[in-house]
Order: C-alpha cells, then structure tokens, then sequence
C-alpha cells in the first residue's frame, strides 16, 4: 500500500536506502514516445547525492538500467520497468541507532505500523527513494514536450534568505548555473554561503523549493476530490522533508480584497486569458491555461551531527549520536524531485483529459 502514484501513468517505485537497489515500473505511457535515455541521466544527475560541497557526500552516480518496456529506442506501451542499483551504502553508519528512535525520522512511526524496520538510512522512508521518482519523472516531461508543456523549478528560500522576485521577473535558465540551484546569483552565493556555516555548525536548515509549468493547456483537473491543486498538493507533500505546499496566492491571499484577487478574463487572439493569476493557473480544480506555480516548504534535515536525547524499542532514555553522510540543506537536490512529482501529475491528467469530451 501507498508506493504507488497515478491514475493512468501510474508508477510504482520499491528499494530501499541500503538494499541492493531501487527501481520502478511505468505503466500508461502511450506507445512510440522516444525515450531519451540521456535525457533520464541529466535528470538523475541532478538529484544525485555527492555533487557539490553543500550535499551529501555518499557517492552514487545513480546510473540506471531499463528491463522492459522500450524497443528501438521507443515506449512500447507494456510496463517500463526500469533500476538504479546502490553502490555506496555504508550500513555500518547506522550500527549504532538499530534499536534507537532518530528525532523526527519516521524510526518510531515505521517500527509501530510494521513492528519491523530497516533501520539502515531509513531503509524505505529514506529520501533515497526519490531516485525512481526522477527516473519516471524524467519520462513523463518527455511526454510532456510532445505537448508544449514544460516544468522548472528553483530554489526561492533558505532559512531566513528569500528571494522576494517572482518567477517572472527571473531568468531561470540561471538556476542549474550554481550549486544551490537558485536563478539569482547574488541570492545564490548568500545561500551557499548559509549552508555551509550551518554545516560546519554540525546543524541543517529548511528552505523553499518554487515551481512553474509553462504550456498547460485549460481543462486538466477533476472535480471535487481530484481537483488539480489537490493533486500537485498530494504528489509534492508525499516527498521527504515537506512541510508546506501553496498555490497561486497561497496564503499571501488571505491579505487581499476579491476585488484585487480575482483574476479578470479578456480574449486575446482567440484565446481566454486572465489579466492577473493569483488563481496560479488553477480555478474549480481544472486548468485555466495560465501559468501554474506553486511553492514547497522543506524542513531541515532530520539528522543533525550532535547528540540528541531519545528513546530505544525498550522505552530507555539513550542518546542519538549523529553520524553518516547527510545532506544540511535539502533543497537544492529537491528541485529536481519536485519537477518529477509535478510532471507525473501533469502527465496523467493530461492522458485522464482525453477521457473527458469527444
């Protein structure tokens, strides 16, 4: 139960942080989409742990193998079963919390629900598992070019820095040009420089994650309880770390009059536009065509490198010592994760559209 996304491109991802591997399989993606395995490469290098001084220093190169699925360089419709395989674990990392419970890690939540857990990295919980998320996110935005539909996001926040820009006033072609992944690269030098004084403090920070996708045609949502938004909100609070999601106005809303916040239709060559869009492309639950942005709250991560008070299996007050190699800040490798999450989303619902009308 609940390792599976989607309605129609549905995926299904398994592994776990210090197993053999991860994977996943893709079920719905039309038949004769090219699929660009260098594309799906770029994508995984991206999210990959160990690229920069502000990561994780666990080397994975994060290379991939597609069992089935794909013939001739193209979908052939059946299942796209495709693995990464785990080459850097150090397990022995862990020896020391098998029977502790990690502050604010799914160790205690894990080990009630299942009476069991992998206690290496998380084992399932881990962020490792995002991997697969990327790999079948990748294929979905080559769907999605087919379309005209592009998916970006940027680093907008680390702990108290945040970039008060919209993203139509930045260039995000800047955000893959430093290591934080933020367009602006006076805000970028300030926040590579946080995260790392807060990594050699022995401590981590959260930040935000901002998304747009571009291209969306009107008419993608359900009603009610598979309303767009609702959707994008599920896909991105299922990532590790997420403490927040907002759309459009978000709460920045509540401070406005309708007056200023609805957003006035006009026609424009043929085509129904909005002069404004607090509505961040999304009105009733279903597409309007305008941009659809949103944010992601990501919390500090979990481990820290000090001691920290705890409880073990037995009820004994113990001490968690940090250790392992660990992100301090999570958000430049969530970019990536982000636009998988948001590209499924967009993928299904747009093959669900079809459904809709002759």
């Amino acid at each position: 139960m609940g390792n599976s996304f989607g309605k129609i491109f549905r995926i299904s991802t398994f592994g776990e942080s210090h197993g053999l591997g991860l994977g996943v399989v893709i079920e719905g993606c039309p038949a004769g989409l090219p699929i660009d395995e260098d594309f799906i490469r770029t994508e995984m290098q991206r999210r990959k742990p160990g690229q920069s001084k502000i990561t994780t220093q666990r080397k994975e190169e994060d290379e991939f193998q597609i069992l089935s699925g794909v013939f001739e360089g193209k979908s052939t419709g059946t299942p796209i079963g495709l693995v990464i395989m785990n080459t850097d674990q150090k397990s022995k990392d862990y020896g020391h919390i098998a029977d502790k419970f990690r502050p604010s890690h799914a160790d205690y939540t894990y080990f009630e629900k299942y009476g069991i857990r992998d206690y290496r990295g998380g084992g399932r919980s881990s962020a490792r598992e995002t991997a697969a998320r990327v790999a079948a996110g990748a294929i979905a935005k080559l769907f999605l070019r087919h379309f005209g539909i592009s998916v970006q996001a940027y680093v907008s926040q680390v702990g108290e820095l945040k970039l008060e820009k919209s993203y139509l006033d930045l260039n995000l072609e800047n955000t893959e040009n430093n290591i934080v992944r933020c367009p602006d690269k006076d805000m970028a030098e300030k926040m590579i420089q946080l995260i790392e004084e807060v990594r050699k403090s022995r401590d981590t920070i959260g930040g935000v994650v901002s998304c747009v996708a571009k291209g969306v045609p009107p008419g993608l949502g359900e009603p009610v309880f598979d309303r767009l938004h609702a959707e994008l909100g599920k896909a991105m609070l299922s990532i590790n770390a997420v403490k927040g999601f907002e759309y459009g106005s978000g709460f920045e809303g509540v401070k406005m009059k309708g007056s200023v916040h609805n957003d006035a239709f006009y026609q424009e060559k043929g085509r129904i536009r909005t002069k404004t869009n607090f509505s961040g492309g999304i009105q009733g639950g279903i597409s309007n065509g305008e941009d659809i942005y949103f944010n992601i709250a990501f919390k500090p991560v979990a481990t820290i490198m000090q001691d920290q008070d705890s409880i073990n299996e037995a009820g004994e007050t113990v001490t968690v010592s940090g250790k392992g190699r660990h992100d301090p800040c999570v958000v430049p490798r969530a970019v990536p994760i982000v636009e998988a999450m948001a590209a499924l989303v967009l993928a299904d619902y747009l093959l669900i559209s079809r459904t809709n009308k002759l």
